[in-house]
């Protein structure tokens, strides 16, 4: 294809159209008129070869060409942003951007509160888009540009992908101050014995329990899997579950309802960090973004 003969303004459009799914809602966001959007659609249609939005019984959806798309496009669109945009004369007071961060519940339960708070303060135009995504879908995100900064803990990642420590951590058992276990010693076999409530989409609790029980030929007896950190003070006050958790939100959990409680075993302390890719290095509002970050950290 003769790059040429077509207007790259429509890699714009497309972009609109599959996030919104809807020619109206797609021109809106684009500022443009329904019938102009609706002409980019067709044209956009004749270069794919596809219907790339198609009717259904739930309403317009992307076809699964367009879903294909859908990343190349957008990543296409930032490195274009990127050699347009100069941040040489970056000024956080003044400057209008978007960063896209993952980060899990508990880190924005940890973290984003602070965060949300200087950056109001200090770079009321700049604004966060946080996304939760597994540990190898996260370095894959970064290599991809996708997303611009990620906070997590021992990602394996290539040289291209930068970490730097912003706090330490540790894990403990935490359960209901009424719970019959509560006020005793908690040995190994009695922690063995318990009910436990686990968070599933973390590799942090089976890195940090699971493993190390693994190693030692045992396993704890998991009744409840969840997705979400934030849902464990909730459920271990209301049962007999135990959860291990982070030391860092656990402290910040009700001490009325809760008690925390050192693991019965060897588990070692670890960082939380946060990971970009090199290609930020030097980009002024990556490091101002980073440095703000940590200054936040560091009150943790």
């Amino acid at each position: 294809m003769n790059l040429r003969s077509v207007d790259l303004n429509l890699l714009v459009a497309l972009d609109a159209l599959i996030a919104e799914s809807q020619v109206t809602r797609a021109a809106q966001k684009l500022a443009l008129s329904q019938p102009a959007m609706s002409n980019a659609l067709s044209r956009l249609r004749v270069i794919f070869k596809d219907e790339l939005l198609v009717r259904t019984a739930r309403g317009m959806q992307p076809t699964p060409r367009a879903l294909e798309l859908a990343g190349p496009v957008r990543q296409i669109l930032q490195q274009t942003e990127r050699i347009f945009e100069s941040d040489a004369g970056f000024a956080p007071q003044s400057a209008a951007r978007e960063f896209t961060a993952r980060m899990s519940d508990l880190l924005g339960y940890l973290v984003l509160p602070r965060l949300a708070s200087r950056l109001r303060a200090e770079a009321p135009r700049i604004s966060l888009k946080i996304v939760h995504l597994p540990p190898e879908q996260t370095v894959d995100a970064l290599e991809a540009d996708e997303v611009d900064f990620a906070l997590s803990m021992a990602l394996s990642h290539s040289r291209s992908v930068r970490a730097e420590p912003l706090f330490r951590d540790r894990m403990m058992c935490v359960m209901r101050r009424d719970h019959p276990a509560a006020h005793r010693k908690l040995t190994l076999k009695a922690f063995l014995a318990l009910s436990h409530l686990r968070i599933s989409m973390s590799p942090t609790d089976a890195r940090f329990v699971d493993n190390v029980l693994a190693g030692m030929g045992l396993a704890r007896n998991v009744t409840l899997n969840v997705p979400h950190w934030l849902t464990v003070p909730n459920i271990v006050a209301a049962t007999d579950l135990v959860a291990v958790i982070s030391e860092k939100v656990a402290r910040s959990f009700d001490s009325a309802a809760l008690v925390l409680l050192p693991l019965p075993f060897a588990s070692q302390a670890f960082a939380w960090s946060i990971y970009w890719h090199r290609r930020y290095d030097n980009n002024k509002a990556h490091q101002w973004m980073r440095a703000l970050v940590q200054e936040v950290c560091s009150g943790l």
